[in-house]
């Protein structure tokens, strides 16, 4: 089980685990025994607690002994209890990593281990992947640091004309993109035009988050080699307190 073998590296990161399921205190301790499974997993008789954070899944007929499966998730709360970001798939069958959300968990953290580093005259980048070793449903996250050198900024998304630095990854019949994560951007005033524009010119971290398909296609395809590849390229357009180069990728 994902979560207990990586108590230890949640718990370092000063986080806690706790699980619910609507399942009786003697079917949770049979199930964690077995297992070996140390972290708190808290009985909810009737879904008390699944239905007051809005995770009862409501599709399924309460005629049916499937009826109480909560949406599968993981909620991260504050030490008061107040839930702060949430991580939730489409289907049943998919699941965030630990790694991913630990890395979305971690914007600020410039470079993992590992990291593939690549140099320009405009930035620096550290690349990487918060999972190697992944299954069909996973869902992982790749990372771009990104630190504009001396005078340079790039362009966040906002309402200008300019290439926005984003990830084009290509695309393979067994992954499925979400939308990039991008931070909070800074204004720049290009004063010899008076224009105003969302950039980058401090370090920043793009996180484009992949989903591992699990449909019988995708695992058909995976299950061909015990490697995959995923590729594509960072674009963006840079300019100085005097220059604008030409977009990059």
């Amino acid at each position: 089980m994902e979560l207990q073998s990586r108590y230890d590296d949640i718990k370092k990161q000063g986080l806690g685990l706790v699980a619910v399921s609507y399942d009786p205190v003697e079917t949770i301790k049979k199930f964690a025994d077995s297992r070996g499974i140390a972290f708190p997993i808290v009985s909810d008789p009737g879904s008390t607690i699944i239905k007051q954070y809005g995770l009862l899944n409501e599709t399924i007929d309460p005629k049916t002994r499937f009826y109480g499966v909560p949406h599968p998730g993981t909620f991260m709360l504050d030490s008061k209890g107040v839930v702060t970001a949430r991580y939730f798939e489409d289907a049943y069958q998919e699941r965030s990593t630990v790694n991913s959300i630990l890395v979305r968990q971690a914007s600020g953290m410039q470079g993992a281990p590992g990291a593939i580093r690549s140099d320009t005259m405009h930035l620096t980048v550290l690349t990487s992947i918060s999972d190697t070793d992944v299954a069909p449903g996973k869902r992982i996250s790749i990372t771009f640091d990104v630190t504009p050198k001396k005078l340079m900024h790039v362009y966040a998304p906002g309402k200008h004309d300019y290439q926005v630095i984003g990830v084009k990854l290509d695309p393979q019949p067994w992954l499925r993109l979400q939308p990039a994560k991008y931070p909070p951007s800074e204004i720049y005033h290009f004063k010899e035009l008076d224009e105003k524009v969302e950039t980058y010119g401090k370090p920043f971290r793009i996180v484009q988050d992949i989903t591992i398909l699990a449909t019988p296609d995708a695992q058909k395809l995976l299950a061909a080699s015990p490697t995959v590849k995923i590729s594509g390229r960072l674009e963006y357009q840079a300019c100085d307190d005097k220059v604008c180069y030409a977009p990059t990728r």
